[in-house]
């Protein structure tokens, strides 16, 4: 039985500059980077790699968690920036307050964004979508009063 999400991964080939992204200009928290253990025969079978190498960073979400793998060995492919039309996990998102602070703070700081925050009448929220360093898509969503979209902690906050 599915009791729920536990945590999202991701893959970088700069781990360095993925935790800057994320701890440093999101603010998502960093617990730990741990190495990958070379020759680890379970964790290579259940990735079908062998002789894995490289760290893997561990980022607490509060309601659910995020790993990012940083293979040296594989050697990784570039990510590649994609429509969100197409097929697979098309992004990521986080459930912000003042969303409109948000976007010109990380726009000030460099963040290529698809559009500026819209307002999505009848889901009662406000929603923008930007790029991660890797070509990721991540969503910010401000939840309103009223909205049927369930916020990530409790009920939704009156927005400022």
């Amino acid at each position: 039985m599915i009791r729920g999400m536990h945590h999202i991964s991701l893959a970088t080939a700069d781990l360095d500059r993925f935790v800057h992204f994320y701890r440093d200009l999101l603010g998502v928290a960093l617990d730990r980077i741990s190495p990958l253990q070379t020759g680890w025969e379970a964790f290579e079978t259940i990735v079908g790699m062998r002789e894995t190498a490289g760290k893997v960073a561990q980022f607490n979400l509060g309601n659910m968690n995020m790993e990012v793998f940083c293979y040296t060995n594989p050697t990784p492919r570039p990510g590649e920036r994609r429509p969100a039309c197409d097929v697979g996990i098309r992004h990521i998102a986080f459930d912000v307050q003042d969303i409109q602070a948000e976007y010109e703070r990380l726009r000030a700081a460099g963040v290529e964004f698809i559009s500026s925050p819209q307002y999505l009448k009848g889901g009662e929220c406000t929603s923008c979508y930007f790029y991660d360093p890797d070509g990721n898509i991540v969503e910010m969503q401000e939840i309103h009063p009223g909205s049927p979209v369930r916020p990530a902690f409790g009920v939704a906050k009156a927005s400022a």
